[in-house]
């Protein structure tokens, strides 16, 4: 493991506010970092590999990053709350340790302005947010990972737990539209009007059970539940058991290597591959799951294999002795400027990358609960 902590060493060395070196889509662009949704998977590990170490760089490195982009009265540079991109709150979760660590009010106040967003949030007819307002009547897995669990904290610091209602109604919305009762996984996306290209007509789901939404869905479902308050009764136990459920039809799928295919239920199918961000998502969630008292202790190996699965396959020194991360899925989607189709051959097509966050950030958050287990 200690080529591990020399790997996260590398990324806080070469990474700025501005330049963070694991946003392979922004150097790719050339573009100038703005206020992104990896950033709070990153910043969210370091968080915790300080909260297991007490080593100050991991948080000194935190506040430096996020203090960099959050202003004194609360305003982000590169975040626009009109933009209604529900993305764009996952980093917000950072703020409320930063807040509890440094005492710096510019934190709190900009909770609430990212909470502003989740108040303006469109919606679908049946009350699920849009993932973004430029995706009309669409409801995303990973939207709910990128906004529950910081709707609930919110929710319990700030409102006594009012309105949590909305939050687990939501999830009940998921489980009806797009649960697929035969095999116990989620479609990647529902689009309620059944009007994009990419959906059924009758149904309005994609077409396949896409692996890191999948993974940011079990994380959506673990990491709000972490937030809640069992007093909430028959409700919270409703979440904990779709929890649990998702995971045990999960490792069905899981490979002998530890891993999951990138198209979940169709391993060994030609182009398919075992993906680096959804394997790593899922060694955490199991991992912590398990921790936190939400799934059986017999799970665990599950979650130590998913881990080494992805060591042994995909983290490798190169020629010049730098550790780096392959494997990873650089985005997928569905719609938008490139009509992205939400078919196998779609899903096969995007880049496969190393180093990103999106595979690297879970990567992380799984290692710190390995090194929980003293692994």
């Amino acid at each position: 493991m200690e080529k591990i902590d020399k790997y996260i060493e590398e990324l806080m060395e070469k990474s700025t506010p501005q330049a963070p070196m694991w946003n392979i889509e922004v150097i790719r662009a050339g573009k100038k970092a703005k206020w992104d949704y990896i950033d709070g998977c990153m910043i969210k590990a370091f968080l915790e590999m300080y909260a297991i170490t007490g080593d100050e760089r991991y948080l000194t490195f935190s506040d430096n990053y996020i203090g960099a982009k959050v202003r004194e009265d609360g305003t982000i540079e590169g975040y626009d709350v009109n933009e209604l991109n529900i993305d764009n709150v996952n980093a917000g979760k950072t703020l409320f340790d930063l807040y509890a660590l440094t005492g710096k009010e510019k934190y709190q106040k900009a909770i609430h302005h990212i909470f502003s967003q989740v108040e303006q949030m469109p919606r679908t007819a049946e009350g699920s947010f849009w993932h973004k307002n430029i995706y009309p009547n669409q409801v995303w897995l990973d939207g709910l990972y990128m906004c529950q669990p910081f709707y609930m904290q919110y929710i319990r610091t700030y409102r006594d737990g009012i309105g949590v209602e909305d939050i687990y109604k939501q999830f009940d919305n998921v489980e009806k539209n797009m649960k697929d009762p035969r095999t116990g996984l989620y479609y990647h996306a529902f689009d309620y009007s059944r009007s994009m290209f990419w959906c059924d007509k009758v149904t309005g789901l994609s077409q396949h059970f896409w692996l890191r939404a999948l993974g940011w869905f079990s994380m959506a479902l673990l990491d709000t539940l972490d937030k809640a308050d069992p007093s909430d009764g028959d409700r919270y136990e409703t979440l904990k058991g779709r929890f649990a459920a998702l995971i045990h039809s999960l490792i069905q799928y899981q490979d002998e290597s530890g891993m999951w295919y990138q198209v979940i239920n169709y391993g060994g199918m030609e182009k398919n591959y075992l993906e680096t961000s959804g394997s790593s998502i899922l060694a955490y969630a199991i991992l912590r799951g398990v921790r936190l008292g939400f799934l059986d202790e017999s799970l665990r190996d599950n979650g130590i294999r998913a881990f080494k699965g992805v060591c042994d396959k995909y983290l490798d020194f190169d020629e010049q002795g730098d550790l780096h991360l392959g494997g990873i899925c650089l985005v997928a989607g569905l719609g938008g400027k490139n009509n992205r189709p939400g078919t196998y051959d779609y899903y096969m097509s995007e880049p496969i990358v190393q180093d990103d966050a999106k595979g690297v950030g879970p990567f992380l958050m799984a290692y710190t609960e390995m090194k929980r287990l003293g692994e």
